[in-house]
């Protein structure tokens, strides 16, 4: 493991153990707010963020941090993703959070030009640490590790329909889903990624496409040896594509093609 995956995972384990998981199963009602759509935000994402951001400006000293709860107070620090900046989720899977629930994770990356350079997932329950660096691979606890299918025919997928309109979950319903084994959808990117590498789905469906939830897993899964891309054009995931939607990612190349080929003829 390198010395800033050391760091990383020093960083993630300490403020789980002291901000995130004393809260678990032990919020009151006032520490849960709504962002709106249903989208919550609890008293421990703050302080998380909060937490992350110190300790990352430790690290590199200067370095803008663009945090998922601070964007949503000022959207204006997402100007910052066009350059060299941290990218922090303090909580992925806040929904689950809230409700006493796995899972849930700490999503951390490095990113330049609107490209992720390096990318860290954290499960805040089982410890499993996750990181990649461009052009290095992607490792589980210090190991490298290659993708992996389910080997089950027809594919496994999640489809996350939640952030579509009504015309594109019903076409996707009618479509998509058929031709796949659906599985549940976890509400937690710091789950799904690798769920993607691990063998246990093949591939997944984003409609939201934030910095924050797919840019750690998208670098992630691709230095496996999967794909992560835009089923329209098929170009690579970028950080600085905020407001952009649709994003296909799969445990290889092949189930991507297939996955895209689709969803292109019914949007033709």
């Amino acid at each position: 493991m390198s010395i800033i995956d050391r760091e990383i995972l020093a960083i993630c384990r300490d403020v789980t153990d002291r901000i995130i998981l004393p809260r678990f199963r032990n919020l009151a009602d006032h520490h849960v707010d709504d962002k709106g759509g249903g989208d919550p935000v609890t008293i421990a994402d703050r302080e998380s963020e909060e937490a992350l951001q110190e300790a990352l400006d430790k690290l590199a000293p200067g370095l803008p941090c663009v945090g998922e709860e601070a964007a949503h107070h000022d959207d204006s620090v997402l100007e910052y993703l066009k350059g060299p900046c941290w990218i922090v989720d303090p909580i992925d899977g806040t929904r689950n959070f809230a409700s006493g629930q796995p899972p849930f994770g700490i999503l951390i990356a490095q990113a330049d030009g609107g490209v992720a350079q390096s990318g860290w997932i954290y499960d805040c329950l089982s410890g499993r640490f996750c990181a990649a660096h461009r052009g290095k691979g992607a490792f589980v606890g210090g190991d490298k590790i290659t993708a992996r299918t389910t080997g089950e025919e027809p594919p496994v997928a999640a489809i996350s329909l939640i952030f579509m309109d009504e015309a594109k979950r019903a076409s996707m319903i009618e479509h998509i889903c058929p031709n796949y084994r659906l599985t549940d959808i976890p509400y937690c990117a710091a789950e799904q990624y690798p769920r993607l590498a691990l063998g246990e789905n093949d591939v997944s469906i984003f409609e939201r496409t934030l910095a924050w939830d797919h840019a750690a897993g998208c670098l992630w899964l691709e230095e496996a040896g999967g794909k992560a891309a835009r089923p329209d054009d098929g170009s690579p995931y970028r950080v600085d594509e905020w407001d952009r939607k649709g994003l296909v990612a799969a445990a290889t190349p092949s189930l991507w093609e297939a996955m895209a080929a689709r969803i292109n003829s019914i949007e033709a």
